[in-house]
């Protein structure tokens, strides 16, 4: 009898996730080793070692130190997105959800461009409350937009309101952008989305804001678990349906907006990582948030290393790779005609 519950449907799933877990860091350390190694000049692994246990002293060496902490960004930005991908579409029951897509990463940019543009805005604190604050309101848009007539929020409803509104947001964006020649250049580069530039001190500032939203995310999942059966279901297992959805709402709002403050807008890594990770690991949201967060932080450091290799020695920012990786899945994703529900 335990021979044959060994060999069943529940170990071979176990298994399956440790394999998943270990390709997954096997990856995330390789996508390390490469945005070390690689960009405008190439260097030896003895000069990784270098920089890493002491103060750069050739140039191979200050190049590796400079990568550092852009691969730490990209780690924690990558890692923020995926989860509060995999949050919005276990809220939303909807294959389609992304900050990029319900309109997160646009409410943010927006709310940024416009405390810079119009009130003056310098503090990065500032920016990171104004992001949140951006990305709360066009969540609450585009949910209220997707309500409206018969059904309700729908997920086609909802990725069609967050596709409309995020195209006008990015439109109002650029005007407000355009009459501004002392910000224009800054804020159109910033609007791309990378990880260029990166410095401890922003990285260190937006560390609380990140662990809070990823704590509330994966302490929701169970929550998810039973949301995923249906309203009624969850609330017949005693669960509190509306708090339920202000916390995981609430936690994808805080990682996209303050990844999209210090990032700029990139789009796609919350929804192709997502998918990846049920292949993987099936439909526990349990496994399925930390696998989405290691697999964000992986997608993003390797789409930073491919865009430093493509046009080197100049760089294409990382949020134009996402967005070439992400436009094929979403359009196969609505293909495979499971839009209805997760």
């Amino acid at each position: 009898m335990t021979r044959k519950a060994d060999n069943g449907p529940a170990a071979a799933a176990r298994r399956r996730a440790l394999a998943g877990a270990a390709g997954l860091l096997a990856l995330l350390a390789l996508a390390v080793f490469l945005s070390l190694t690689f960009g405008a000049r190439d260097v030896a692994w003895a000069d990784i070692a270098a920089a890493l246990t002491g103060p750069p002293e050739t140039i191979a060496e200050a190049a590796v130190a400079a990568r550092i902490p852009r691969t730490a960004l990209a780690l924690l930005a990558g890692a923020a997105l995926g989860l509060a991908g995999a949050a919005m579409q276990g809220l939303t029951r909807n294959p389609l959800a992304d900050p990029g897509i319900l309109g997160t990463n646009a409410g943010a940019a927006l709310a940024v461009v416009i405390g810079m543009a119009w009130f003056g805005m310098e503090s990065a604190t500032l920016y990171l409350w104004v992001a949140i604050l951006g990305a709360g309101l066009a969540a609450a848009g585009v949910y209220a937009i997707a309500s409206l007539g018969i059904g309700g929020a729908t997920p086609l409803k909802l990725a069609l309101a967050g596709a409309a509104l995020s195209a006008a947001m990015a439109s109002f964006t650029t005007a407000v952008i355009l009459p501004r020649g002392d910000i224009g250049g800054l804020a159109q580069s910033w609007m791309i989305g990378g990880v260029g530039g990166a410095r401890w001190d922003r990285i260190l500032l937006v560390l609380p804001f990140l662990a809070g939203g990823a704590l509330a995310a994966l302490v929701s999942a169970r929550k998810l678990n039973l949301l995923a059966l249906g309203e009624e279901a969850a609330q017949a297992l005693g669960e509190n349906i509306v708090l339920a959805r202000i916390l995981v709402a609430g936690a994808a709002i805080v990682l996209s907006g303050v990844t999209t403050a210090l990032c700029g807008p990139i789009g796609f890594v919350g929804l192709v990582v997502p998918h990846a990770c049920r292949l993987l690991f099936g439909v526990d949201y349990r496994l399925i948030l930390p696998a989405s967060a290691l697999a964000g932080g992986v997608l993003l450091v390797m789409a930073d290393v491919a865009g430093r290799l493509i046009a080197r020695p100049g760089e294409v920012d990382a949020g134009i790779v996402t967005a070439f990786i992400g436009a094929p899945v979403f359009i196969w994703i609505v293909r495979r005609r499971r839009v209805a529900a997760l």
